[in-house]
C-alpha cells in the first residue's frame, strides 16, 4: 500500500511538472506570436497596443515591463471587485506574468531585424504571428494551471456581476482600446497601434482555438483515450 502511494505520488508530480513545462512552452510561443504581429505594423491586440504606447511615450522601460506593471494593476483590481474570494494562492499568478514579460521583450529584441514594405508582406506575418499566439494560449489552456491576473479579473468581474462571461471580455478589451487610444492621443497626438490588424486579432485568435482545439480532439479519438499531459 505504502508503495502504491509513493507512486501515485511520483506520478502526479511528474505530470504536474510537464504541464508547468507545457505552460512556459505556451507562454513563450504566445509572446513569440504577439513579438511578430507588432513587427507587422498593421494593428496589435488590445492589451499589446495599451503597452506598446506606453514604450512610445515613456521607452526607458519595456514592453514586457509595462505588461507586468498591468498585470500588477489587474490583481489589485481583482481583489478590490471581490476581496472576500481572494486567497494568497491568487499571488501565484504574478509567476507566469514576470515569465510573460520576461519572454515578451526577449521576442522583442528576437524579432527586431525584421522589417517590412510590402503589405501584403505585412498581412502574412500578422497571420502567422496571431496563429502562434493561439497555439501558445492553447497549450496553457490545456496546461490548466494558475490564470494570469488578467484572466482572473474578468472571471472575477463575472462571478461579481454574472453577465456572459463573453460579454465582459468584450467590453474589458475595448476599454483596453479606448485607454490606448486617449493616451496615445493626449501624450503623442495621434492614435497608434489600433488599426485592422486589431480586429484581425480579435478574429483570428478565436478561430485558430477552435481549429487546435478540434486537431485535438481528432487526435485524442484516433489514438482512443486520453493523453498523458
Amino acid at each position: 500500500m505504502q508503495n502504491n502511494t509513493v507512486t501515485n505520488e511520483l506520478q502526479s508530480n511528474s505530470t504536474l511538472t510537464k504541464r508547468w513545462a507545457m505552460y512556459l512552452i505556451g507562454i513563450y510561443i504566445l509572446t513569440f506570436g504577439v513579438s511578430l504581429a507588432i513587427r507587422a505594423g498593421i494593428g496589435i491586440s488590445p492589451q499589446s497596443s495599451l503597452t506598446r504606447v506606453m514604450t512610445v511615450i515613456h521607452p526607458e522601460l519595456s514592453q514586457g515591463t509595462y505588461n507586468f506593471i498591468l498585470e500588477l494593476i489587474m490583481l489589485l483590481l481583482t481583489y478590490l471587485v471581490l476581496p472576500k474570494d481572494f486567497k494568497l494562492k491568487n499571488f501565484a499568478s504574478l509567476i507566469p506574468a514576470l515569465a510573460l514579460a520576461f519572454f515578451l521583450d526577449f521576442n522583442l529584441q528576437l524579432t527586431s531585424f525584421i522589417q517590412l514594405d510590402v503589405y501584403f508582406a505585412k498581412l502574412m506575418l500578422l497571420v502567422f504571428g496571431d496563429a502562434a499566439l493561439a497555439f501558445g494560449l492553447f497549450l496553457m489552456i490545456q496546461a490548466n494551471l494558475v490564470l494570469m491576473p488578467i484572466d482572473m479579473f474578468v472571471n472575477t468581474v463575472f462571478k461579481r456581476t454574472g453577465k456572459k462571461w463573453g460579454n465582459i471580455k468584450t467590453i474589458f478589451d475595448c476599454s483596453l482600446l479606448l485607454l490606448a487610444a486617449c493616451i496615445g492621443l493626449f501624450f503623442l497626438h495621434k492614435i497608434m497601434f489600433i488599426r485592422e490588424g486589431t480586429i484581425l486579432n480579435a478574429i483570428l485568435v478565436g478561430q485558430y482555438i477552435k481549429l487546435y482545439s478540434y486537431l485535438f480532439k481528432r487526435s485524442k479519438a484516433r489514438k482512443g483515450g486520453a493523453p498523458t499531459i
